[in-house]
């Protein structure tokens, strides 16, 4: 037998080697024990932080899946992005843009899409959508309107250039310092065609003596008669001629947003939003307008396809028509026209004299000290509405009239105004263009007002495409805030609060 010693004791050697054979069994299984423990462990953490990074990863394609659904029309017609909450359907709200968040969300955590994928993969994270609320949501009809301005100039900011503001604020002096808006001349001639009126009746046709055995008829005729009869044909059939021509359009707008504004009955947005300071406004409003020239329609300039043909009327008028919108800025063109021309006539000596001529002419045979200033302002009053016919026919024919008239740029003499057709026009000239005196308006109107107007232009267009007959602008949303819950079948869960936008 072979046998050792150790430590004074005889062992079989045998034995031996299966002591030393035990003592790595057993460390071998602590090693394994302890390196299982560590590899479960790393592979949990890797189970963890990938689901966290599917989680957010997942959560943010879904998001921007939301904002890829912006409404097609009214990108394609107002270079707007928006989310169309109502998806075509006759409600609109944050429901339904939850309920596409969630199957975008749904769908990036299924496996269902992949070819064999219930005998090639497994899935070693488990994560299932468990809960989807939008917490906040901005809408484009907030603040009045401001984020449906902010995102119209964002469209038109990096093409339009600084130097035509300088240009609307020098016309807009022209206009407050002068007063041309004000519209006291039609009041004027009334009255002082009430009171020659009363001269006429009482001396014209009295039989006056001229000579020991000679008697004639007095005349006192006031010379502005003739414009008159034209001018209570119409100021619009006067400047547009054929009123057929006239687009016959009409919307309600009591089913618009602006309406729908004013009773309070809209959606509203609840995530903060700051507005521009107080030097920016300016720069805004400008550019806000000059958005709405490039994508709405005008006299000239109309779009066939929209609910109303001359919308920049309709955003200066309101009127349900585009007829009555039409008239409206016609007739107000015509009071700031016949301010700027009657100013010119006071100020030039030559006309007043001719002026003169024809007021003494007014009365034969006889005298009237006190006739003769009245007969003057009425004939001054007349030359400077026929000049005024003449300049709308121009500027919507697509000509130019300067704001302030001198002896170059008048058209009409005194005969002609009086007793003409009043049909002449041109299509060129040097001052300002239709579209100018446009932007005056615009300029010299409510900006809310003017917003409200415009978004109601926006609604009335984009109900007339297919599938858009309960469009809402209230229910297109700028930017969402969303918090999402993702569990997962291994025991642990995730919550995300995500904010995204346009912008």
């Amino acid at each position: 037998m072979d046998k050792g010693y150790i430590y004074g004791k005889i062992y079989d050697r045998r034995a031996v080697g299966q002591l030393h054979n035990a003592y790595l069994t057993v460390t071998l299984a602590l090693c394994l024990a302890v390196v299982l423990s560590l590899f479960l462990t790393l592979i949990d953490g890797v189970r963890r932080n990938g689901a966290r990074l599917e989680a957010e990863c997942v959560t943010d394609i879904g998001l921007q899946s939301i904002l890829a659904e912006y409404h097609r029309e009214l990108m394609k017609q107002y270079n707007l992005f928006a989310i169309d909450s109502s998806y075509g359907t006759a409600g609109c709200g944050k429901a339904n843009t939850e309920a596409h968040l969630l199957r975008y969300l749904s769908g990036n955590l299924s496996y269902d899409d992949i070819f064999l994928s219930d005998y090639l993969y497994r899935d070693f994270l488990g994560l299932a959508v468990e809960r989807v609320e939008l917490t906040k949501v901005s809408i484009l009809t907030d603040h009045g309107g401001a984020l449906f301005r902010s995102d119209a100039v964002e469209a038109v900011k990096a093409d339009v250039g600084l130097g035509l503001l300088q240009e609307l604020q020098s016309w807009m002096q022209n206009v407050e310092i002068n007063g041309l808006e004000e519209g006291t001349e039609e009041n004027q001639k009334q009255e002082l065609d009430s009171e020659i009126r009363e001269w006429v009746n009482e001396y014209d046709g009295r039989e006056i003596q001229v000579s020991e055995d000679e008697w004639k008829r007095a005349e006192v005729k006031n010379p502005t008669d003739g414009l008159e009869a034209k001018k209570r044909m119409g100021l619009l059939r006067l400047v547009v001629g054929d009123e057929a021509n006239i687009s016959p359009n009409v919307i309600h707008p009591e089913s618009l947003i602006l309406n729908r504004m004013q009773q309070g009955q809209i959606n509203y947005g609840n995530m903060a939003w700051e507005g521009n300071t107080e030097t920016e406004q300016l720069t805004e409003r400008f550019l806000f307008q000059e958005y709405l020239l490039r994508y709405m329609g005008r006299f000239g300039k109309e779009c066939e396809e929209d609910a109303l043909r001359y919308q920049i009327e309709y955003l200066v008028a309101g009127k349900e028509s585009d007829v009555e919108n039409l008239k409206s800025v016609v007739n107000r063109l015509c009071i700031l026209r016949e301010a700027a021309n009657a100013m010119y006539l006071m100020s030039n000596e030559a006309k007043r004299g001719e002026i003169r001529l024809v007021a003494a002419a007014a009365c034969t045979l006889i005298t009237l000290p006190a006739l003769t200033p009245l007969l003057e302002s009425a004939i001054l009053l007349a030359w400077a509405y026929a000049e005024s016919v003449y300049d709308i026919r121009t500027l919507l024919a697509g000509g130019k009239v300067p704001v302030l008239k001198d002896d170059g740029s008048w058209h009409y003499s005194l005969s002609a105004a009086l007793n003409g057709s009043l049909q002449d026009e041109s299509t060129g000239g040097e001052g300002l263009a239709y579209e100018d005196y446009l932007r005056i308006f615009m300029m010299l109107s409510d900006l809310d007002m003017l917003t409200g107007r415009a978004m109601d232009m926006v609604e009335a267009d984009i109900r007339k495409t297919p599938g858009n007959a309960a469009f809402r602008l209230d229910g297109c949303f700028k930017a969402v805030e969303a918090h999402i819950r993702i569990g997962s079948s291994y025991g642990f869960q995730y919550e995300i609060t995500r904010q995204k936008s346009y912008e």
